[in-house]
C-alpha cells in the first residue's frame, strides 16, 4: 500500500516521510490500527483513497476507506451498524440484520446497556465488539445467526387426560402435597 501511495503520490510522499526511520514508524501505527483488517481489503482501500482523493491519505483517510470497501461487501460501518443494532425492536434473534457481526456485536455490548446509555458511552463500546467480530470475519471464520428453536403454538402439543393426571400427581408427590 504504502508502495502505491509513493508511486501515486511521489512529491507529498517524500515530503510527508522524509526518512526511513519515520516511514518505518507510521508504516508500525498505520499496521496496528488496521490489523482488523484482511490485506485485500487494505489494499483495494489505498486503491480507493488515491482514486479518490488528489492528496496522501490520512490512518483516518484509510479506516473510512476500509470501511468503505467493507460496505460495497455488504458490511455496514460501524456507525451503521450502532444505529441497526440500536433501533432493531426485541426480540433480536428474531430481526432481519444486514450482517451477523452486528447482532453479534450488539449482544456482546448488552442490548440493554445500548438501549439504556448514552450513545457518547455506548458507541465506543459497540465499536470495540463490531472491530472484535470485524477481525474474526477477516481472518475467515464463518459467522451466522445463531438458530433458535420456536415454542410449539398451545393446540399443538396437548397432553392427553391420563398424562395430564399423571404429570399433576407426580408434581404433587415432589411437593409433598
Amino acid at each position: 500500500m504504502f508502495a502505491l501511495f509513493r508511486l501515486n503520490y511521489h512529491n507529498q510522499f517524500l515530503a510527508a516521510y522524509p526518512d526511513s526511520e519515520q516511514l518505518g514508524m507510521i508504516m508500525r501505527l498505520w499496521r496496528d490500527a488496521l490489523s482488523i483488517y484482511a490485506p485485500e481489503t487494505i489494499l483495494a482501500a489505498g486503491r480507493h483513497a488515491i482514486e479518490s482523493s488528489d492528496y496522501l491519505p490520512t490512518l483516518n483517510r484509510m479506516l473510512g476507506c476500509c470501511h468503505q470497501v467493507l460496505g460495497e461487501k455488504g458490511l455496514p460501518g460501524p456507525r451503521d451498524a450502532f444505529l441497526e443494532a440500536c433501533t432493531k425492536p426485541s426480540p433480536k434473534h428474531e430481526q432481519a440484520w444486514s450482517h451477523p457481526l452486528v447482532y453479534f456485536a450488539g449482544r456482546d455490548s448488552d442490548w440493554f446497556y445500548l438501549a439504556n446509555n448514552a450513545e457518547k458511552d455506548t458507541f465506543p463500546v459497540f465499536k470495540k465488539h463490531y472491530d472484535s467480530w470485524l477481525a474474526r470475519f477477516n481472518r475467515g471464520e464463518l459467522i451466522e445467526l445463531p438458530q433458535h428453536a420456536e415454542l410449539p403454538k398451545a393446540g399443538d402439543v396437548a397432553m392427553t387426560e391420563t398424562a395430564r393426571r399423571e404429570a399433576l400427581a407426580a408434581l404433587r408427590k415432589e411437593l409433598a402435597l
